[in-house]
């Protein structure tokens, strides 16, 4: 039997204005828990893969809550442990027609971020892993957080355990300490064997710009990041044109060395929440890489998730594969 896939970095929770209200229009907000690294853990999860978080939280009703909440998905926690701190929040206000929606981090001094150099056994955690998934949240969140995601990321190479990675940019994060993220997202996107990013992600490591359009600038990207990364075996993206706040399109892209596979771009209206579209259009690509699938079932199969995941509320994907196989079967009738 496989091992589990590993998911490190941080566990938070969320508290949205409710409807499409701005903050503190009025005195309710909506409480879900997600975290990029947790949703794609989630999302596998309900797709029957066997899932285990590592990660802080403190030891109060805030974080008892959220692996509670973690747990019920059917991911492993037994691998969070407790620790003094505060529970990680980030305050959103949704969108809605040519507004966009608006994020307000709340996670300084937070459990997971104050976790000391000895808070991780990775020998002992990464035993029988599968693979391994980090973000470029985790080290964008401080010195010390950077330091653990690189020592993740070092001992899974040395264990020769698979690295998937994500790339995630957020620039308010890493503005706010003295972070080198091209030094640090190059060391991390050099050990691994996936790569979730786009052309733009690229450019950042790279220092340089892609000149073509459309999937002749994708596939130029990748190629450069092949070349800079010899480990590197898929670079997955979606690319997005945003029409409103609540219709988009979107077409999901695989790059293998020898080649990739773009979707057609599919409408996405009625949008009821895209936070953690990305994190399940990972779920999607690694459920149909881990079943062996080709770059156009990994590209179909993430773009179906990442599709499905705008009628959800919350921060994660919670569909089977039977929700993947209607949507790729085209029907909207109801089912029964």
């Amino acid at each position: 039997m496989a091992g589990p896939i590993l998911f490190f970095g941080e566990l938070l929770i969320r508290l949205t204005a409710p409807g499409n209200e701005l903050l503190m229009q009025s005195p309710t907000l909506n409480l879900h828990v997600g975290g990029a690294e947790a949703n794609v853990a989630i999302g596998l999860a309900r797709l029957g893969h066997a899932t285990r978080m590592v990660s802080v939280v403190p030891d109060n009703a805030l974080g008892r809550g959220t692996l509670s909440t973690v747990r019920s998905h059917g991911v492993d926690c037994s691998a969070v442990s407790q620790a003094p701190g505060r529970m990680g929040l980030y305050f959103l206000q949704v969108g809605a027609g040519l507004r966009s929606s608006e994020i307000v981090y709340d996670r300084a001094g937070s459990s997971f971020a104050q976790a000391g150099a000895d808070a991780f056994d990775w020998d002992s955690l990464l035993a029988g892993a599968r693979l391994l998934h980090l973000s470029g949240i985790t080290p964008a969140l401080g010195p010390q957080s950077a330091e653990h995601a690189l020592a993740a990321a070092r001992a899974a190479r040395r264990l020769g355990v698979p690295l998937s990675f994500d790339g995630n940019y957020r620039a308010l994060l890493w503005d706010a300490w003295n972070s080198d993220p091209r030094a640090i997202l190059s060391e991390l996107i050099g050990m691994a064997d996936i790569l979730f990013g786009n052309h733009r992600d690229l450019s950042l490591v790279l220092d340089r710009q892609f000149s073509g359009e459309g999937e002749d600038r994708r596939r130029e990207a990748a190629e450069a990041g092949f070349a800079a990364f010899p480990d590197l075996k898929l670079i997955a993206s979606t690319a997005r044109h945003t029409v409103s706040a609540d219709h988009h399109r979107i077409a999901a892209r695989v790059d293998l060395r020898d080649g990739g596979y773009q979707t057609s771009e599919t409408e996405v209206t009625g949008i009821v929440d895209r936070i953690g579209a990305g994190d399940a259009f990972a779920a999607g690509v690694l459920h149909a890489h881990l079943g062996g699938g080709d770059a156009k079932t990994m590209a179909e199969s993430g773009l179906a998730l990442t599709c499905l995941k705008h009628s959800l509320p919350g921060d994660a994907s919670l569909f089977g594969q039977g929700d993947i196989d209607a949507f790729m079967a085209g029907g909207l009738d109801v089912r029964r």
